[in-house]
């Protein structure tokens, strides 16, 4: 065989290797979204977001695509990816008719997903319910409703991004319960997890409570210096570090933590995925 020939072989039997290795270290998720996809027959880069008042907020997710600080290279290059496959509106696809509004529970996503559906027909899907159904919704009901969604989503071919809540003041464990079936749910139907529940803890273990009286930052509200704002429902969004995605940001702008991590795991559907 000529030498030529030899290497040529040989650069083909590396590649065939490499993608075997990255197929073999690709998360369970990626085969599932890659699946739901095929049924997809709506606009590419359509990205909804389906929640309450955690969602709906501009200070989640819209700040984005004018206010960047501070970011590390691997969340440049998500930026720059995401800003280039996502459809410009999807920015500010904000309000009830794009499944989101404040006060709201996974029962009322279900009783709408058929409308948004239609009406959106998102490629992509992230949803976060959950804050409210602490107190409205028990935990079965929950879990219910969910999958309920979730799977009609999935028979629409759309890609779902599923998200823990942050936990509440005075409800820490109960808000671990729901965060808990969020997992759960998850893992058995293989879906990408945002665990903003347990970033939140992973950054701030002891002072992630801004309505703790301890720390002072009670009727502050989203300009507390703690992931969770004043009230002790809401993530923080303090002036001083909106827009900032350093380290030291993201440990004291809830909604900016938010964000990122949205940021990433959409950029990670979109390479693993959608391209």
């Amino acid at each position: 065989m000529r030498r030529s020939s030899l290497f040529v072989l040989c650069l083909a039997l590396l590649c065939c290797v490499s993608m075997q290795l990255r197929a073999a270290d690709a998360p369970p998720w990626v085969d599932a979204a890659k699946a739901v996809h095929s049924r997809f027959s709506g606009r590419k880069g359509s990205f909804a977001q389906f929640g309450d008042s955690i969602t709906i907020t501009k200070a989640y997710w819209s700040p984005l695509q004018w206010q960047r600080k501070n970011m590390d290279g691997d969340t440049q290059k998500a930026f720059d990816n995401v800003k280039a496959y996502m459809q410009k509106d999807c920015w500010d696809w904000k309000g009830d008719k794009f499944g989101n509004d404040g006060g709201k529970t996974i029962a009322w996503a279900d009783e709408h997903i058929d409308q948004w559906l239609k009406d959106l027909n998102p490629e992509t899907a992230l949803i976060m319910f959950g804050t409210n159904d602490l107190n409205q919704v028990p935990i079965d009901q929950y879990e219910a409703k969910l999958r309920d969604v979730i799977q009609k989503c999935q028979k629409n071919g759309t890609i779902v991004i599923l998200s823990t809540i942050p936990p509440k003041h005075g409800m820490l464990e109960k808000a671990k319960q729901y965060a808990g079936v969020d997992r759960k749910i998850a893992r058995e139907m293989k879906l990408p997890l945002i665990d903003f529940f347990d970033e939140i803890l992973k950054r701030r273990p002891t002072d992630w409570d801004g309505a703790d009286p301890k720390l002072k930052q009670a009727g502050k509200e989203y300009d507390s210096d703690t992931l969770l704002g004043g009230d002790g429902v809401h993530p923080s969004y303090p002036t001083k570090y909106q827009g900032d995605y350093s380290e030291e940001g993201l440990k004291h702008c809830g909604y900016g933590l938010r964000t990122y991590l949205t940021l990433r795991m959409y950029d990670r559907v979109i390479e693993s995925v959608l391209k």
